[in-house]
């Protein structure tokens, strides 16, 4: 039996572990640092929810680079509200780099739409998606996502830097709602 957990309302199962999920970061990694090793690439990770990824990540990551952070919000409750607001924004100077996006999930895309629109106005020589989740049957925007940790179901998840209500980043294993 799937260990179970209650957040707030809401029922969750274990739907994933974190050996699983360091398994796949360090696989991730290893292909960053292939294909991008000649880059010196800027790291943009998204918070809130990307942080445990974005450390695990980088703690795999070999090649020379710089990290960043911006945040975004777009998320009420289970459902995304599609309406993306930016509420801290990107302080370096891209123009002519490598800018690797650092995202926890991938759904509809339209997150990550916004994101690349508004740094293709800041002149990058490329941008590159990776995303630990992504939720193929959820995409709405037609984005290329160039690093992919794991393509999962459209459900709603918890853990390991996604939340409900602020609830349940600190998990280590991913949880998935259970429909009551």
């Amino acid at each position: 039996m799937k260990p179970v957990i209650r957040i707030k309302d809401k029922t969750f199962e274990r739907s994933i572990s974190s050996a699983k999920i360091l398994m796949e970061v360090k696989r991730m990694a290893a292909s960053i640092n292939t294909a991008l090793a000649d880059d010196s690439p800027l790291f943009l990770v998204v918070l809130n929810g990307a942080f445990m990824f974005a450390a695990d990540l980088m703690k795999e990551i070999t090649i020379p680079c710089e990290v960043s952070f911006v945040k975004l919000a777009s998320y009420h409750g289970t459902k995304t509200s599609g309406n993306v607001k930016e509420l801290i924004g990107l302080n370096e100077t891209i123009s002519g780099r490598t800018v690797v996006v650092v995202e926890d999930i991938v759904d509809t895309g339209i997150t990550m739409h916004r994101i690349i629109n508004s740094l293709n106005t800041m002149q990058p020589k490329a941008i590159h998606i990776a995303t630990f989740f992504h939720k193929p049957d959820a995409l709405q925007k037609d984005i290329q996502i160039d690093f992919v940790g794991m393509r999962i179901p459209d459900a709603f998840i918890v853990g390991y830097g996604l939340d409900y209500d602020g609830y349940g980043r600190n998990l280590k294993d991913i949880y998935t709602l259970i429909n009551e």
